[in-house]
């Protein structure tokens, strides 16, 4: 099958999102390698990361305390420094092949807007924030559906989360790409609702462009 158009995940894929766990850590006053463990187990047993503040701070309002953080000047902050090393590469290669290429992840309206001063080689970039519906939610493919060029099929969503991404894009008639690297990206890419639903599982994005775009 012809892939039209490639729709990237943020967190874990183009992103490594290890500074902004940091942060949360240091926001809440927690060692960052305590954060890290207790992240680690959360993840290991498939619930939702954002779980992991409960149980330094029970009842954490994730909303509120994103919002005191940028009334405190510690807000989000996305930078180059914090793109995988074979993030632009990757996006630069598959346009050259003359593929659209979108992101669109969970994450604030504040980090499109991040996302966009980074001036990726991409044709467009959404998040849930923008959208009104997050990942997992049917409601979201349906919005990377028309959001970019091409019948479901021929759109592939790149993600590393087995849960929000591969599983629910695939539900939802899209390719689905899992890329093996952050905690969610290891630990699940052998599972077998993986194997049964990612058409591609990959360890770096240098190896995307060739299998949505062979060299002919």
């Amino acid at each position: 099958m012809v892939v039209r158009s490639v729709v990237f995940d943020v967190g874990e894929t183009l992103l490594d999102d290890t500074a902004e766990f940091g942060r949360w850590a240091d926001w809440i006053g927690v060692p960052r390698h305590t954060f890290s463990a207790v992240l680690g187990a959360v993840t290991a047993q498939g619930r939702d990361n954002a779980e992991t503040f409960q149980y330094f701070r029970p009842g954490f309002d994730l909303v509120k305390e994103r919002q005191a953080r940028e009334d405190a000047g510690v807000g989000e902050a996305i930078s180059d420094a914090e793109l995988y090393p074979d993030a632009r590469r990757c996006l630069q290669e598959l346009r050259a092949r003359g593929l659209w290429v979108g992101i669109a992840g969970n994450q604030t309206t504040r980090a499109a807007t991040l996302l966009r001063a980074l001036d990726l080689p991409v044709d467009a970039i959404a998040t849930s924030g923008e959208w009104g519906v997050a990942k997992p939610q049917p409601g979201f493919f349906a919005r990377v559906a028309a959001f970019a060029p091409g019948e479901p099929h021929e759109i592939a969503y790149v993600g590393d989360h087995r849960d929000n991404d591969i599983i629910p894009a695939h539900a939802a008639g899209l390719r689905t790409v899992l890329v093996r690297r952050g905690p969610w990206g290891h630990l699940w890419a052998e599972d077998p609702a993986v194997v049964a639903t990612a058409d591609w599982v990959i360890t770096t994005l240098t190896e995307l462009p060739d299998l949505v775009r062979p060299i002919s």
